[in-house]
């Protein structure tokens, strides 16, 4: 089994490819070992000193840390990642990974902005959100606020601010008028 790296741009995390599904048709972000009990591969990357938050996407796993350096931290989570998917043990273990809290919230009079904004993120945003390691996701629309969920590598990342107000926010400025800005919840 081969598994490639990617940097991201979060310096505190590292992507990893590890050349099949991952976790198929939603994410899944743990934050602490109390999140991580939901996978034995979560439990596993969060007993390495140094990891503190891990990331499952479709075909990719990112790995945040608090502390170590990624030439030491590297090798063990490369391993840890392998030796999961040569065992055949299940990415979630049994009862786990409860949904996100994902309810949305907007005004029925705004059901069709909101349906452009979603149709926006999932077709131009989340892809390349994803590129980087992270997701996003809808989660409310405002008084023209819309309010955005970053999960992954986007999680605390220096660049996450300018990523909201330069990038996501013109897009959706520039094809829904009624859009004054976006917010991280």
């Amino acid at each position: 089994m081969f598994i490639q790296t990617e940097a991201t741009p979060n310096p505190a995390t590292l992507k990893f490819l590890p050349g099949r599904t991952v976790l198929e048709g939603s994410t899944l972000d743990m934050r602490d070992r109390a999140d991580a009990a939901q996978s034995p591969l979560a439990e596993q990357l969060f007993a390495i000193p140094g990891v503190s938050g891990v990331f499952f996407g479709s075909d990719f796993i990112t790995v945040t840390k608090d502390g170590g350096e990624w030439q030491q931290l590297k090798p063990m989570i490369l391993g840890a990642i392998m030796e999961h998917f040569m065992s055949g043990e299940p990415l979630v273990a049994a009862g786990g990974a409860e949904p996100d809290d994902d309810r949305e919230f907007f005004d029925a009079v705004d059901a069709e902005t909101v349906a452009t904004i979603k149709e926006l993120i999932e077709t131009r945003v989340r892809p390349a959100v994803a590129n980087d390691g992270g997701d996003i996701t809808f989660r409310g629309f405002k008084d023209g606020v819309v309010y955005l969920n970053m999960k992954g590598a986007c999680s605390g990342c220096p660049s996450s601010t300018a990523t909201l107000r330069h990038g996501i926010q013109n897009l959706l400025r520039h094809f829904i008028p009624d859009v004054t800005e976006v917010r991280p919840v």
